[in-house]
């Protein structure tokens, strides 16, 4: 099976070495090669609830799928800035749509008590998280696994920046 390439897109102004820094993770962890956009989307207006003060992670979502119809990659991530959320969800970190091949993750959340180098790994262990539900993998229940649900930004400090055994044994079964 061919490699799959990701292209990442900035929606609003994310820090461009964090984007950068996604690079070698995806390609080691999950076989996933990426290209960064010089395009980027602007902050997401469109996407705000005033009732919450937070961005609906679907809107942008929608935006970035008109993205990767123009692009020759295969999968899209938008990383953003922005306080995301879902209806039944106080926040998310992020949030990936496996049928649309598009994914978006927030920093708002992963810089809580964070800098440096704690906040360049939290912003790759969720990347890796989120193209991992991209390509195929589910939720895991152990919390060491990139593919486990984090409810908090320590969750994802306590998390690996790789699949566990069960979870490569899958990747592996979807890359052939």
């Amino acid at each position: 099976m061919p490699q799959k390439t990701l292209l990442l897109v900035t929606v609003g102004s994310p820090p461009s070495a964090l984007v950068n820094a996604l690079q070698d993770p995806l390609a080691t962890h999950l076989g996933v090669s990426t290209v960064v956009s010089r395009m980027a989307l602007s902050s997401p207006a469109y996407a705000f609830n005033k009732d919450r003060g937070q961005y609906h992670c679907n809107a942008i979502m929608r935006r970035l799928g008109t993205v990767l119809d123009e692009s020759p990659q295969d999968l899209v991530m938008g990383v953003t800035d922005a306080d995301l959320f879902e209806p039944d969800s106080p926040f998310v970190f992020g949030q990936a749509d496996r049928e649309s091949k598009v994914a978006v993750m927030s920093l708002y959340r992963l810089r809580q008590g964070a800098e440096g180098e704690t906040l360049r790994r939290r912003v790759q262990v969720e990347a890796v998280h989120q193209a991992g539900h991209l390509i195929g993998l589910s939720y895991c229940e152990d919390s060491r696994c990139v593919m486990f649900l984090p409810q908090s930004p320590q969750d994802i400090d306590r998390k690996s920046l790789g699949p566990c055994n069960v979870c490569r044994n899958e990747l592996n079964r979807l890359n052939r």
